[in-house]
């Protein structure tokens, strides 16, 4: 938004003074769309839209994600996009006019009927009136298409076993820790990995687990499932809580959405060439894996690498 102005100019320099009729004509064009009532509207609920739902992103594409945190920030962005849902169009469109009428555009009149871009009025229902379409077919929709995505991520299972997770973390001090509870949600989302058996050990268990790492100073400290399942091998515990190990194993393999999942899709863009677009799957992921874990790779030694290649099977050439 604090860019309008200068984007509207840097296109009536370019309409004006652009080197050739087509560019002149596509500044115009892009001008025109800039200035119009339509553009200005979805501009503004991008704006308020992506204002909400910023704190969860800066949230989830940390390394390491206080879990805690994240349950309190999917909660609240999903509750300020309903209240905007609900009681927020009033509020929102004040402040789209407050605009038009400071860059001087024009607000249509919103009884009259909406017609589209180019007057192919006749493809429209009757009645479609411009009030409808941007409060109903772009407000509302919007908002819709943003709290079904959330709804689909942090569904009640993902959201449980976050829960689960929180609990467990000793930097948390083990708060709202139940055994219980979480032995009833592992009935309910795990019954293939503990039978009824598994289940009531577990709970015992999960007992003296808890009271076992709130007297290690060193384990206290610990602010990650991941971290705390490395601590159990490193330190043998992982046997004598084989079931709470199993339960741990299970909740770092939650398929929410993380920062590791964003940048291998961002590395698919960089990787995957057109060069390489002919390889088969198991080079490019390959290929993928040594570019993401670079921080792991650069600690190989390519003497090793080609002396492992080499003890793979008898070469006629020496390599």
């Amino acid at each position: 938004m604090n860019m309008f102005n200068a984007v509207s100019s840097v296109l009536q320099n370019i309409a004006a003074d652009g080197s050739s009729s087509s560019i002149r004509a596509d500044g115009d064009t892009a001008f025109g769309y800039l200035v119009s009532f339509e553009f200005v509207f979805i501009l503004c609920l991008m704006k308020e839209v992506l204002g909400i739902t910023d704190m969860l992103c800066q949230a989830l594409q940390t390394k390491t994600q206080d879990i805690v945190n994240a349950i309190r920030t999917v909660a609240s962005t999903k509750q300020l996009l309903q209240n905007m849902r609900e009681d927020g169009w009033n509020c929102f469109f004040i402040k789209v006019k407050e605009f038009c009428e400071e860059h001087d555009i024009d607000v249509p009149d919103m009884e009259q009927t909406y017609i589209l871009r180019g007057g192919r009025a006749r493809r429209q229902p009757d009645h479609f009136t411009n009030e409808r379409f941007f409060r109903i077919e772009v407000f509302l929709v919007t908002i819709d298409t943003q709290l079904q995505e959330l709804n689909y991520k942090f569904n009640e299972k993902v959201m449980d076993l976050l829960s689960i997770m929180a609990t467990l973390v000793p930097r948390n001090e083990f708060r709202s820790f139940n055994a219980g509870e979480i032995c009833k949600t592992v009935e309910k989302y795990y019954p293939e990995d503990f039978s009824l058996q598994d289940r009531y050990v577990l709970e015992n268990q999960l007992n003296h687990f808890i009271l076992d790492i709130s007297q290690d100073a060193e384990l206290r400290k610990i602010g990650t499932i991941t971290e705390l399942c490395r601590c159990l091998v490193e330190t043998s515990r992982h046997t004598a809580y084989n079931l709470v190990d199993r339960l741990l194993r299970l909740l770092v393999t939650l398929p929410v959405s993380t920062a590791s999942a964003e940048r291998a899709f961002s590395a698919l863009k960089i990787i995957k060439t057109r060069l390489r677009s002919k390889m088969e799957d198991g080079f490019l992921s390959n290929s993928l894996l040594v570019y993401i874990e670079g921080g792991i790779a650069e600690k190989y030694d390519y003497d090793d690498i080609i002396q492992d290649f080499k003890n793979l099977k008898t070469r006629r050439a020496d390599l």
